[in-house]
């Protein structure tokens, strides 16, 4: 696994936060703050894996616990519904994609909903369909390219190598903001602490 070192830092810290996160929930399996965390870090592992789907799936099972919990949380709903974009483009089958990415907007909504002024939860809005439908087209355009380009056709896993590269560059990013947002939700939803005296 040829990993930068910025990116062998990031995993370190998101398998940190998950075992921290895991440790914090067998003490208080209920503690909502503790589950997000957990299906926030799950989120970001998953895209340092080969297979990320069964990380997805774990990730969507810790963020509905919270809900559960505590069904106000708007950031835990905008990581649910990332999960489930996530899960949506992780899926061949464009019917069940697309349901995934229902469930999403549902998410968003509800988000939105819990905190108006968000305007990284309005953004997400129906969002997931459109990304996915560009991402294919220029799959596809490149794939066409490297058709057109090359007189010698070219083995085709090393072809699906590049469509999943530029899948996982993307889910990359999208992972990336899922955890800036989790964390930035966390850090005001904890005031720090006032100084010793």
């Amino acid at each position: 696994m040829d990993l930068q070192l910025s990116d062998l830092d990031r995993l370190v810290l998101f398998e940190q936060e998950r075992q921290s996160a895991e440790l914090a929930c067998a003490a208080n399996p209920r503690d909502v703050d503790n589950l997000t965390k957990w299906g926030s870090a799950l989120l970001n592992l998953s895209a340092f894996q080969k297979n990320p789907e069964d990380m997805v799936k774990e990730a969507i099972s810790k963020l509905e616990q919270a809900l559960e919990a505590d069904p106000g949380r708007h950031a835990t709903l905008f990581l649910l519904g990332n999960a489930h974009i996530q899960q949506g483009f992780f899926t061949p089958n464009e019917q069940v994609a697309l349901v995934c990415f229902e469930k999403a907007n549902q998410c968003f909504e509800q988000a939105v909903e819990l905190d108006p002024g968000n305007d990284m939860y309005l953004m997400s809005l129906d969002t997931a369909p459109e990304l996915r439908q560009e991402i294919q087209i220029h799959m596809a355009h490149q794939q066409a390219s490297q058709e057109t380009t090359s007189p010698v056709r070219k083995k085709a896993p090393k072809k699906k190598k590049k469509e999943s590269d530029l899948k996982y560059d993307i889910l990359g990013w999208v992972i990336l903001g899922i955890g800036i947002v989790a964390w930035i939700g966390m850090a005001k939803s904890h005031p720090p602490l006032p100084p010793p005296r």
